[in-house]
């Protein structure tokens, strides 16, 4: 079974090399193998969680090299869980992507690059989830920038490269600041496997071990888009394509997120940082609120909610208590799948209407019902309308806060009601005049704005979309009502990853063994 930790990060990058290898050529079997693969890893994440459940972690040393000599991958009930919400929503986007023009622009391309870009992508966010050592989550966020630089500049275009440039420049910052971390803590600690971290940190000088938790704090920061390191994030996403900004959104900031958990959690749990992070979750949710009322396009709009609603997860992570964790963890999971689906939908809704302009779209509700509901469902859900997932993950943050008690716990209920009512305003506000509204007059295929409403359709450049497209966005939108459905279970899942993260030994155990 441990052999098994491995495959979600070695099947993609091995397809990745096969598709390399075909080039621009076999359209159809490159878009088999891509969708072979996420099947694949799906259906391993799904193994690897029941057994991380029913049996502890589980680890496999790469090389056959044990911790600390070699690099340990870790599937437990945490990144368990988050990569098999990971495998399914990739395949739901690379079903969308298949579906959609990219295709067909690869194979006019000198070499077809989306798909192993992909997977490359995909390898890298399974990598972070699994490693058991702080180099190895280094050399996976390595992958998932040379991954996420091509898909944000895939077409060329001068506003996919400015935003490229912006995104990477950020990037290697959080890179560098990490490789002085990484550093700093081999330097004082001669080791960077995390199980052994979790031992020898207690014995360091306090100001040794801030200065690291802070420096990693701040690289992941970065990564995760977290206020005040957060203003990259809404001008870098809106401009790649839509499977590209959906994974975006749904995963790459999870995974800063997720390595701020695993940090707190494993390496520094209960620490004086910890009032800090809800501080910081705080500024993090109202900023990113009221940049999002502010827009007028929409995936502007989405990017600045993405922002403000990983506040919710980082205070989660700053409450440092079991309740705080299972919250923090259980609405991770929700906003990986909502965030993505509003994202593809967005994508849909631009191959309609020309255009992600708020103001220059209307009455899309009469001429496409289905992208419609599409659209609202996942918006509901995000701005935590009873009793979505949306609402539970709050609901059991706000539990942790008050079980917690402190004025900060308490004005962390206040911004959190405060941001779910801004949300629901944005949200509300692009449905009345994208959706609801009436439709814009139409001329030779172009929106006159200063002309009043003639009895047209709206603006429309593709009349029917293709059934798998709107499947796929179908499928994300249902995951997200799943999570609804099956919230007693999930919830109950979570605590019990919350629990395992807050007990440390048996993550610790199960990598140094009798090495101890």
């Amino acid at each position: 079974m441990e052999r098994l930790v491995c495959l979600p990060v070695l099947l993609p990058l091995l397809a990745a090399g096969v598709k390399l290898a075909i080039g621009g050529r076999l359209r159809r079997v490159q878009s088999l193998i891509s969708l072979a693969t996420l099947a694949v890893s799906v259906a391993v994440s799904v193994v690897l969680l029941r057994a991380a459940d029913a049996r502890g972690p589980l680890v496999t040393d790469l090389g056959g090299w044990p911790a600390p000599i070699g690099i340990s991958l870790v599937a437990d009930r945490l990144s368990a869980l988050v990569l098999l919400v990971s495998s399914a929503v990739t395949f739901c986007v690379m079903v969308y992507s298949v579906a959609n023009a990219y295709a067909a622009q690869e194979h006019d391309a000198p070499m077809a690059i989306f798909h192993p870009a992909f997977l490359v992508m995909v390898a890298g966010v399974a990598d972070a989830f699994l490693s058991g050592d702080l180099f190895n989550l280094f050399v996976a966020f390595e992958l998932l920038l040379s991954g996420s630089y091509v898909l944000l500049t895939f077409g060329g275009t001068e506003p996919r490269i400015r935003a490229g440039a912006t995104y990477t420049l950020m990037a290697l910052a959080s890179s560098m600041l990490f490789l002085i971390a990484l550093a700093i803590t081999y330097a004082a600690t001669g080791t960077l496997s995390l199980a052994q971290l979790a031992e020898r940190f207690a014995r360091l000088p306090d100001q040794v071990e801030m200065l690291v938790e802070l420096t990693l704090l701040l690289a992941f920061a970065i990564k995760a888009a977290i206020f005040p390191v957060s203003a990259w994030l809404p001008d870098s996403y809106p401009t790649a394509p839509a499977p590209a900004t959906a994974v975006f959104a749904g995963l790459l900031t999870k995974v800063g997120v997720y390595s701020i958990i695993r940090l707190e959690a494993l390496l520094f749990p209960g620490g004086p940082v910890s009032t800090l992070l809800m501080w910081v979750a705080l500024a993090t949710m109202l900023a990113g609120v009221l940049g999002a009322v502010a827009q007028t396009d929409l995936k502007r709009m989405l990017s600045f909610t993405l922002v403000s609603h990983l506040g919710y997860m980082v205070f989660g992570v700053g409450l440092s208590t079991v309740a705080g964790l299972t919250g923090a963890i259980f609405y991770m999971l929700h906003h990986i799948t909502v965030q993505t689906s509003l994202f593809l939908v967005t994508g849909l809704v631009e191959l309609r209407t020309g255009t992600t302009s708020v103001s220059r779209m209307g009455g899309l509700m009469r001429a496409a019902p289905l992208l419609a509901v599409l659209f609202f469902v996942p918006a509901m859900n995000l701005s935590g309308i009873p009793p979505m997932s949306g609402f539970l993950g709050k609901l059991l943050l706000v539990q942790a806060s008050l079980s917690h008690g402190g004025p900060l716990p308490v004005a962390f209920v206040v911004a959190g009601l405060m941001t779910s009512l801004l949300t629901l305003y944005a949200v509300a506000k692009t449905w009345g005049k994208a959706f609801w509204g009436a439709p814009r007059a139409v001329r030779a295929g172009a929106v006159l704005e200063s002309e009043e409403y003639t009895g047209e359709e709206p603006t429309v450049t593709t009349a029917v979309l293709p059934v798998a497209l709107s499947g796929a966005v179908a499928a994300l939108v249902a995951m997200g009502l799943a999570f609804t459905v099956l919230a007693g279970p999930l919830s109950a899942l979570a605590h019990r990853a919350a629990v395992e993260l807050s007990a440390r030994e048996p993550y610790i155990a199960a990598v140094l063994g009798s090495r101890r």
